[in-house]
């Protein structure tokens, strides 16, 4: 196991205290939305704090509050010895691209964007898979046959998650799917009152059931619903706790698992590289239930669910990856 002798960050804002030299020294970094963003970050901390309360190893983390400080910030956690480094989001990867070879020795991990680096593991979802699936629920709970897709910043990785809900959504009878993105800059990731927004104008285009794909956004539009009586979908971690009874279920997307295994691989001497792809099969995706929506999913629907899951593993029901060419055939 590779050890490291710990020194302060120069940043005050990133100061931890020095580690003993035979400690592993793991840290994680955030996407823009902070750890607290109820979806993509949290389930990333969630992950970090299992493996903090499961083997009393301290993590140190970061919280970037604009682009700019992403190099930076990678760059000061590897001189200071931190390893493994774990970054949320695929917005890391032109910083990672630079600093991955400038410290060869260190292992780090980056979930949702692939970088070829001989000391970076790549983690990625097959985020349709999962989406395909609440497509599904969405559908036969919907009273008009029209439901809705809202997305946070408009990139392919977030068309994806899109697509797949439209094909879930139409295999299971839906008429129609109302699609919006919140913007075009990383700022659509934080916007709730703009999410409501965008969620009020579905509604009044009929749709009863959207699904959210957009970080810190998507709490208004989960909001949103519940305020009109309406249902919505949560995205990346189990969300159906933030409206009890307007959520129909959560596309559980399972960050919190990567960040674990990168830092407990580290611990154990056993971290790998490469590109790691988790869908249904894996467990790396799925539909969330549990007290909070159980009275809104009745037992045909989590049949039907079951069975779209068992099909998609099987390759029976093929999900279209949109970005495999940019498009979506539904």
């Amino acid at each position: 196991m590779k050890r490291f002798v710990i020194g302060l960050l120069a940043a005050t804002a990133m100061s931890v205290p020095a580690l003993a030299q035979d400690e592993i020294a793991p840290a994680i970094i955030y996407d823009l939305g902070g750890k607290f963003d109820k979806s993509f970050n949290e389930a990333a901390y969630n992950g970090a704090e299992k493996f903090k309360s499961e083997t009393g190893v301290e993590y140190v983390e970061f919280e970037i509050s604009n682009d700019a400080q992403r190099e930076q910030a990678l760059q000061r956690f590897a001189d200071d010895g931190r390893n493994p480094i774990v970054m949320a989001g695929f917005s890391w990867a032109a910083a990672l691209e630079k600093i991955a070879p400038e410290y060869p020795d260190t292992d780090f991990a980056i979930i949702d964007m692939v970088v070829d680096a001989p000391n970076v593991r790549s983690v990625v979802y097959k985020e349709q898979e999962g989406s395909y699936i609440v497509g599904v629920l969405a559908a036969m709970a919907s009273e008009t046959d029209k439901v809705g897709f809202i997305g946070g910043m408009d990139i392919p990785l977030i068309r994806k998650f899109g697509c797949g809900y439209v094909g879930g959504a139409k295999a299971a009878g839906a008429t129609e799917v109302i699609q919006n993105m919140t913007g075009d800059t990383p700022a659509a990731w934080n916007d709730p009152t703009k999410g409501g927004e965008i969620a009020k104008s579905q509604m009044d285009q009929g749709a009863d059931v959207i699904y959210a794909a957009a970080g810190g956004t998507g709490v208004g539009v989960l909001q949103a619903a519940a305020d009109a009586g309406k249902l919505g979908i949560g995205v990346d971690s189990n969300q159906n706790g933030l409206q009890p009874g307007h959520v129909l279920t959560s596309m559980v997307k399972r960050v919190d698992v990567a960040v674990y295994n990168a830092f407990m691989d580290a611990k154990n001497d056993q971290f790998t590289y490469g590109f790691n792809s988790l869908g249904l099969a894996e467990d790396g995706v799925g539909y969330a239930m549990d007290d909070n929506n159980k009275d809104l999913v009745t037992q045909e629907m989590i049949d039907a669910a079951e069975k779209a899951k068992a099909d998609i593993i099987a390759g029976t029901i093929e999900v279209h990856d949109y970005m495999s060419d940019n498009s979506c055939p539904y």
